[in-house]
């Protein structure tokens, strides 16, 4: 059975973007799912210094093991500030550091929402560009806008037009 990680670039309790990844995770059949939660990886901040004094965290090795885990990772990036949250920035970097190909060529949706009508463009740009270099097979990426006004929690998408879009993306998804 093919496996999907899932997550939020988020580690709020409430994250609006841990429930749309749950929910988009959800769309795939016949497959066996895990949503990860980034408090679960909580580390030090990242500084070079750090590392130098104490090596990459073990946790950063568990992430990238869960990562490699996948066969399709989904990930809706919060955006805080016009860039990632800073707990993902964090995860982000220890990873890196215990291996640059983090994303490890598995298949990736990457999508981001928020509560105004941009959905995280900023940051869903800019991971769009950042990913690949760190060898994400990215297919696909997606925006939902206005998160309160789009989705319910007990149907998902409430936007016809924004759901038809991206059950045509998840149909196409080959992993």
């Amino acid at each position: 059975m093919k496996k999907i990680i899932a997550f939020a670039g988020s580690s709020s309790k409430n994250s609006i973007n841990k429930q749309f990844v749950t929910y988009v995770a959800s769309q795939f059949e016949n497959v066996a799912c895990e949503i990860l939660d980034l408090n679960d990886y909580e580390m030090p901040i990242y500084s070079a210094d750090r590392e130098i004094e104490s090596g990459v965290p073990k946790l950063a090795s568990d992430f990238f093991k869960k990562l490699g885990s996948a066969d399709l990772i989904l990930i809706s990036m919060a955006e805080h500030n016009g860039a990632y949250s800073a707990a993902f920035k964090n995860i982000f970097d220890w990873t890196s550091r215990h291996n640059n190909k983090l994303f490890q060529q598995k298949t990736m949706l990457l999508m981001a929402t928020s509560p105004g009508p941009r959905g995280g463009l900023g940051v869903l740009e800019m991971a769009k560009d950042r990913f690949p270099r760190h060898d994400a097979n990215l297919v696909a990426t997606f925006s939902l806008p206005s998160f309160r006004d789009n989705f319910d929690p007990t149907i998902g998408i409430t936007n016809e037009a924004l759901k038809i879009e991206l059950q045509t993306i998840v149909k196409a998804t080959v992993f």
